[in-house]
């Protein structure tokens, strides 16, 4: 039997204000997962009040105790580890192995986030006066929203959820749509870690109504979000409206440099997964490689007869390369855009077709245009999905030109032996990460995660960013002179 799945607000599970559902899906299968209740705006303001309350009692305790929640936490996640990666494949379509990845990613961030419980520091400095203390301390922003996308449907949750909670924030939480079974199983793991109730909660339903609330809701002292570029530019509007604190993560078009000197078995394999793994549906996926003349046709060669052969079907067959694509609006945008690259005069390599299973779930074939310009809206749009396009350039500077091309600047790559190459690269290239010789996909928790331009706002999430998303800094002084002392006031003294 399909399990009904109700809010969560203050410790308990609350049926929604709206009397609505809708069904959680498999990709796949299209079988329904779970029904899902849909919040109204009551319910936002039920779950901020209970964050409230929550707050006022999660922020006595010290960090260093609400770490130890997160470590239990943790080995709770370990523990059910294969349990979720095969609920999550269910549930997005990724394949096994992957989603065992994600799951260890919400285990690294929240054993790293629980870390910080004892490294809450600030800084420590001379006065300019004497007998005078300073030093800057962190505190918690408050009562925090945070709303999360469906292809990492547990551990960009994670990367959010457990620095925010070690900073002593609580949290109204809205998770993506497609995959909120992840966000309901990460709820209970932390409540039976012993997280007090009301510091977490959660509302679900559509971003157009339940994410506005949560956004513009006046108790909710920040947002950090995670999605499409438009949706975050109207975030970052309607917080300006009260000041209120926005991170954004916005997607990504990532290049992959491959010059004529690079390992190109080494390479290709970096190309693959990085445009293939998740069915393209990252925002570091490698939507644009970018080969050196030299190398193009031979590169091309072999890249299109390991395209070939990689096997399409459900994530959960030991045999399957690339599981289904989410949903079927996902599905009619990707086939928009290997029509708009045709269109617009791209050479269509390989692929562009969905592919008929037997099942009635949505999958579409790996693809692959050359022949593109930098002015071709494939070459400059966010697809997310497995399509990738190819460029061609004489020498290093014009592929960094060619890189720096779009409005994203999230992930990029470079592949070579040459070391000014790869120095040069990571100077130039406009993105919040580089790898050299590496895929554009594999961020690590202890690094902190994000990007410039139209990808984000200057927040990083995860590494030593992390708890400063969702801290504030606040500088103190102690004067213990005994008498009145002016800063930056001329003294005869």
């Amino acid at each position: 039997m399909v399990q009904d799945y109700k809010l969560f607000i203050g410790g308990e599970f609350k049926a929604s204000s709206t009397g609505e559902t809708f069904e959680d899906l498999n990709p796949a299968t299209l079988e329904s997962l779970a029904t899902i209740q849909v919040a109204g705006p009551e319910d936002v303001d039920r779950a901020v009040e209970a964050a409230e309350a929550g707050f006022r009692l999660w922020n006595e305790v010290p960090a260093a105790k609400r770490a130890e929640v997160l470590f239990r936490a943790a080995r709770i996640l370990q523990e059910r580890k294969e349990e979720l990666a095969v609920l999550m494949t269910e549930e997005m379509g990724k394949v096994l192995p992957e989603t065992r990845g994600d799951v260890q990613e919400a285990i690294d961030i929240t054993n790293y986030a629980a870390g910080e419980g004892r490294r809450m520091l600030g800084e420590t400095t001379t006065s300019e006066l004497k007998e005078k203390f300073c030093m800057t301390v962190l505190r918690p922003i408050g009562v925090v929203g945070l709303i999360t996308p469906w292809n990492f449907p547990i551990a960009i949750p994670a990367w959010k959820i457990m620095p925010a909670l070690v900073a002593g924030n609580a949290i109204v939480f809205k998770p993506a749509s497609d995959t909120p079974l992840l966000a309901f199983k990460l709820i209970e793991v932390l409540s039976e870690a012993g997280l007090p109730p009301g510091v977490i909660n959660l509302v679900t339903g559509p971003g157009g109504t339940v994410g506005k609330a949560v956004v513009r809701h006046p108790h909710i002292k920040a947002i950090s979000f995670t999605g499409s570029l438009d949706t975050g530019k109207w975030i970052m509007e309607e917080c300006s409206k009260t000041m209120k604190r926005v991170s954004l993560e916005l997607g990504g078009k990532n290049p992959v440099i491959v010059m004529d000197d690079a390992d190109l078995e080494l390479a290709l394999e970096g190309v693959l997964w990085g445009a293939f793994g998740t069915t393209g549906q990252r925002c570091t996926a490698t939507s644009r490689l970018i080969l050196h003349e030299k190398i193009k046709d031979e590169f091309i060669k072999r890249l299109l007869a390991k395209a070939k052969a990689l096997r399409i079907g459900e994530g959960l067959l030991p045999e399957t390369d690339i599981g289904p694509v989410i949903n079927k609006a996902q599905l009619e945008k990707i086939e928009k855009y290997v029509k708009i690259g045709k269109e617009e005069g791209a050479t269509l390599l390989y692929g562009g077709n969905r592919i008929d299973l037997g099942l009635p779930g949505y999958f579409f074939e790996p693809t692959i245009f050359t022949d593109v310009r930098p002015d071709m809206r494939i070459a400059q749009e966010e697809i997310f999905g497995p399509v990738l396009g190819v460029f061609t350039v004489s020498d290093l500077e014009e592929a960094i030109t060619l890189a720096n091309s779009t409005r994203y600047g999230l992930s990029s790559a470079i592949y070579t032996e040459n070391i000014g190459n790869a120095f040069r690269a990571i100077e130039k290239i406009e993105a919040g990460i580089t790898y050299v010789n590496a895929p554009t996909i594999g961020a690590e928790v202890h690094l902190p995660f994000g990007g410039v331009k139209g990808t984000g706002n200057g927040f990083r999430e995860a590494g030593t960013e992390a708890v400063k998303e969702f801290s504030e800094v606040k500088a103190v002084y102690i004067d213990y002179s005994g008498r009145l002392q002016k800063a930056q006031i001329d003294s005869a003294e």
